[in-house]
């Protein structure tokens, strides 16, 4: 750990999630074509996951693709399968190593065929991992997956004979890709831009934000170690005043 940044290893984050911002912009202060940004961003969640690892992080979730993505010029959205699939295969020994389990939110279907059957393969062989729970945000969008939820359940109500009071946050929950994980603690967004872009709208209601300048390319281990500073430095009062939420952690 970089002796710059001390951390209290009794307030780690249990779940992290990160919208990964500024790969094309990394490119273009370079005078490089985007998915050189898109390269060099693949380090940067390379030396995450480890470091997720190392610290004792249960989930970190990472938003690689969203439903808007899609709308990108093709040549992007080709190269960025094309990365994908290539991270997958490369990086399969290593999470098998590292005991991280890769688990995928999103629209599956819609990821091209050869690289949804390496994506499936990866989180196949990776399933019985109990380390570190590695989520790939792809082809994600909160109000989709909302949007699914909704639908299940009214069709349990009409089909199933589930009645609609029995409707809550913890039904909804069980019904979103996240199932069965916690909620995220700590959100983090690099780039500089403020904005949360469809990612995990109702699991985020309560998490801490940091948003940082840094483009997602030049985030490495001690900006991820000054993210998780500076969350430990926050009072999390979850609708209590500061009072009441100092007198529960006594």
């Amino acid at each position: 750990m970089a002796e710059s940044v001390k951390l209290n290893p009794d307030n780690i984050p249990a779940h992290i999630a990160i919208i990964m911002d500024g790969n094309g912009r990394w490119a273009q202060q370079r005078g490089k074509p985007r998915i050189m940004g898109h390269r060099s961003g693949v380090e940067s969640v390379q030396e995450i996951v480890q470091v997720s690892g190392e610290l004792g992080v249960k989930v970190l979730t990472l938003y690689a693709f969203s439903t808007e993505n899609w709308k990108r010029p093709p040549i992007e959205v080709q190269a960025l399968m094309g990365l994908l699939k290539n991270y997958l295969q490369s990086e399969l020994a290593n999470l098998i190593k590292n005991d991280v389990s890769l688990r995928c939110l999103g629209q599956k279907d819609k990821i091209p065929p050869e690289v949804r059957q390496v994506l499936e393969k990866v989180i196949e062989q990776t399933s019985g991992n109990k380390g570190l729970i590695l989520n790939l945000a792809l082809s994600y969008g909160s109000r989709s997956e909302m949007i699914m939820a909704v639908q299940e359940l009214a069709r349990k109500c009409v089909e199933d004979g589930l009645d609609y009071r029995q409707i809550d946050e913890e039904l909804i929950s069980a019904h979103l890709y996240t199932r069965g994980l916690p909620d995220p603690d700590l959100l983090i967004r690099t780039g500089g831009e403020f904005r949360l872009s469809n990612f995990l709208l109702w699991q985020i209601s309560y998490s801490e934000i940091d948003v940082t300048e840094t483009l997602w390319p030049d985030f490495r281990k001690e900006n991820f170690l000054k993210s998780i500073a500076d969350f430990q430095q926050r009072q999390r009062r979850f609708g209590k005043t500061g009072e009441q939420a100092q007198a529960t952690k006594r």
